[in-house]
């Protein structure tokens, strides 16, 4: 097979949109959202803002340079580069097992972006409105129990999906990411701008950054390095994908920085937008997972103006959703391209059905295969369970690992373009901080 011409992200700006795209997901509106709320507020997020630059940005970093380094697949990757450095071909493994996350995430996670264009749906024809807590939850009921409505839906979000990852890296990947991303931005800084009128923006800010220390357990702090890791898309396979188009003029420190700030301001942003409502209301934060599609359209169904506040929070969702879900595909699409003679086209197309086959088992997990369970959980959580607790972990784990181990120190000190003190510095974070940490989740996850 003939070698293929790797395609090159067009600028340093369209690469910072597509990873802030993929980092930027449900993990930042959705889950971010509910763990603050679960977790006492402003010390989780302290405790996620240090994990964040501690143990995120290393992992970010590590496996762009991989990814650059390999200017391939994730898996051909680390393959080769193991290869050249004298290593172990078992190194592909950590290639192999981020396809795979990446490949298993997207066929739960594209059910959760169909829940989202229902909502979005449902907003538009003012569903929501002047329905009690029993009506709201009876909407969320009602879907989970109907096996049409989740297929329905699960489809629609993958075609998007596929439609946009077929276009190509330049085509596909960058027009969506220039588009998403400022309507997103745009979309959240009006729902701040609400947040701010309400009456309740201090509580909100008050919630999120004034610490109440005695929140502060063992397990907030788990579940904020957990947060940190997971909300910059590592360990999935992602990051080397898109490192992989990545030219050398690109700086991958200050690049990390970029996507790292823009990430953590839609959480907080996104925290400041819910909460305002949620206070406003006379809700609890703590509702978890249902805060966002039970909580909030409680409220924006009795509230002035509340069918186009969720018109546009729904839209919001979904736009996080799909910029993160093409990033998903993206790694699974490449891999296939590069070691069989599939076009890109077709390539996505397998890809896409693939996962939308087994997210058609994951959503049946709530309906008529509830019954079927693995290890004491259903279809979906299985694939959640199995992902986030194992496979990422272990990937990030194995990437930053491999780059602080097994690559060139003074190479890879020349790429970052750091002097002999802060590449001490780094490789210490990099070789033995980061990695605990990600063993500590890792290990802590399993018990």
């Amino acid at each position: 097979m003939a070698k293929l011409a790797h395609a090159q992200w067009s600028s340093r700006m369209t690469f910072v949109l597509a990873a802030a795209g993929s980092a930027v997901g449900l993990g930042n509106i959705w889950r971010f959202s509910y763990m603050v709320g679960d977790s006492g507020g402003a010390a989780f997020v302290l405790v996620y803002l240090a994990c964040v630059a501690l143990v995120g940005l290393p992992i970010l970093v590590a496996e762009w340079m991989i990814g650059r380094r390999g200017q391939k697949n994730p898996i051909n990757t680390m393959a080769e580069l193991a290869a050249n450095h004298g290593k172990s071909p078992a190194w592909a493994l950590v290639g192999i097992s981020g396809v795979l996350a990446a490949f298993l995430i997207l066929s739960f996670y594209s059910v959760i972006g169909g829940w989202s264009l229902n909502y979005t749906l449902s907003a538009v024809i003012g569903t929501f409105n002047g329905q009690d807590a029993d009506g709201i939850n009876a909407l969320f009921g009602n879907m989970l129990g109907s096996p049409i409505t989740l297929l329905l839906w699960h489809t629609a979000f993958m075609v998007l999906v596929v439609g946009i990852v077929a276009r190509g890296v330049t085509k596909g990947l960058e027009s969506a990411a220039r588009l998403m991303m400022p309507a997103l931005i745009v979309l959240m800084l009006v729902l701040v701008g609400y947040g701010m009128a309400s009456g309740y923006f201090g509580e909100a800010l008050a919630f999120m950054f004034r610490p109440d220390w005695s929140a502060l357990t063992g397990g907030v702090v788990l579940a904020a390095m957990g947060q940190a890791f997971f909300t910059l898309s590592l360990g999935m396979g992602i990051m080397m994908a898109y490192g992989s188009y990545l030219g050398e003029d690109v700086n991958l420190i200050s690049t990390a920085r970029t996507v790292i700030i823009l990430d953590t301001v839609i959480a907080l942003l996104a925290g400041l937008a819910i909460f305002p409502i949620v206070f406003a209301n006379g809700l609890s934060p703590g509702e978890g997972p249902g805060l966002i599609f039970v909580t909030l359209p409680l409220a924006f169904g009795n509230m002035t103006g509340g069918a186009i506040l969720a018109l546009m929070f729904f839209l919001l969702l979904t736009f996080a959703a799909l910029t993160s879900a093409i990033s998903l595909l993206e790694p699974v699409v490449e891999t296939l391209e590069e070691r069989s003679p599939m076009s890109r086209t077709v390539a996505t197309l397998v890809s896409g059905i693939a996962v939308w086959l087994l997210g058609v088992a994951a959503l049946l997990s709530f309906n008529v295969w509830s019954d079927v369970l693995f290890f004491g959980l259903n279809i979906f959580d299985l694939l959640d369970t199995f992902t986030s607790k194992i496979l990422l972990p272990l990937t990030g784990l194995g990437a930053i690992v491999f780059f602080a181990t097994c690559l060139d120190k003074e190479e890879s000190r020349k790429e970052l373009k750091m002097d002999v003190y802060d590449y001490s510095l780094w490789n210490f974070i990099a070789k033995y901080l980061a990695p605990l940490a990600v063993i500590t989740v890792f290990v802590t996850g399993l018990i």
